[in-house]
Parts: C-alpha cells; structure tokens; sequence
C-alpha cells in the first residue's frame, strides 16, 4: 500500500498540482500585500483620505472610532472596507490568471497550426489519347500504345 501510494503522489499530475497550490498561494499573499499595501492607501487619498480597512458598520452602536478598537471589544461589526480589499484581491488574481491562461492558449493555437506543407511532385501525367494516367517518365502509353513525346 505505501509503494502504491508512493506511485500516486509522484504521478506528474500530483506534483504539478501541488506546485500549482503552493505558488497560488504564495502568488495570493503577493496580491494581498499589493492591494492592501500598495492600491488601496493611494486609492483612499484620492477619495478624501480614506481608510478602507477602517471601514464598518458597528452592529452594536457603540460608536468605535476604528475596528481594532470595535474587535478588541467584541462588537459585531459588518466589514465592509475588508470586503472591498477582498473582492480587488479577487479581481486582480482572475485578471492575471486570465492573462496566463490567454497566452497559453493563443501558444497552443500557435502550436497546432498545420504546416503548410508543398504538394508533392506529381508522379503520373494522362496520355493525351486514351486519357489514362501513366508514369510521368512514360514515352509509350501501355493502356493505347500510344507514342508520346518527350516534357
């Protein structure tokens, strides 16, 4: 059983998933950082300094002047300023991916293009008689007898 399961993990496909999960995942935390690090700060400037993450209606009407201080609490809090950061997270993630998959996709296409490939030689010519096809080298028809001359 440990050798069959050895077989399955080691399959190109398993590991190939498994690269796939871990640089996702890392890939993910990069997208993260970007958006929350990056996008968001200069984004909440120009709409009049806003702190997206700070964003939230407090549920128990306490009037916290920041999440942290709403969670520290234990308040019930819908977080919408998170949410926003999550779906651009998500947004720029589907984008890239779509962009991979694009290219991969034209590469394939490029891929399977036939060669044009130039027609052979033709190997046979019709008597001009008995309209037969015969060898292209044929000075003689074999269906008539015909003689003919020399291309």
């Amino acid at each position: 059983m440990l050798k069959e399961f050895r077989d399955f993990a080691m399959k190109g496909n398993v590991l190939d998933m498994a690269i796939g999960i871990v640089i996702g995942a890392s890939f993910g935390k990069i997208i993260t950082s970007f958006v929350g690090d990056i996008l968001m700060p200069p984004l909440g400037m120009l709409l009049g300094k806003v702190d997206f993450s700070n964003i939230f209606i407090d549920l128990s009407r306490q009037g916290f002047a920041s999440l942290a201080d709403a969670k520290a609490a234990g308040a019930a809090t819908v977080n919408i300023g998170l949410f926003v950061n999550t779906v651009i997270d998500f947004l720029i993630v589907a984008f890239a991916l779509f962009l991979v998959v694009r290219t991969i996709n034209r590469a394939k296409a490029v891929a399977a293009k036939p060669v044009k490939e130039e027609p052979a030689a033709p190997t046979t010519k019709e008597c001009p008689y008995c309209l037969s096809a015969i060898p292209i080298k044929a000075v003689r028809c074999p269906h008539c007898t015909s003689e003919l001359s020399v291309r």
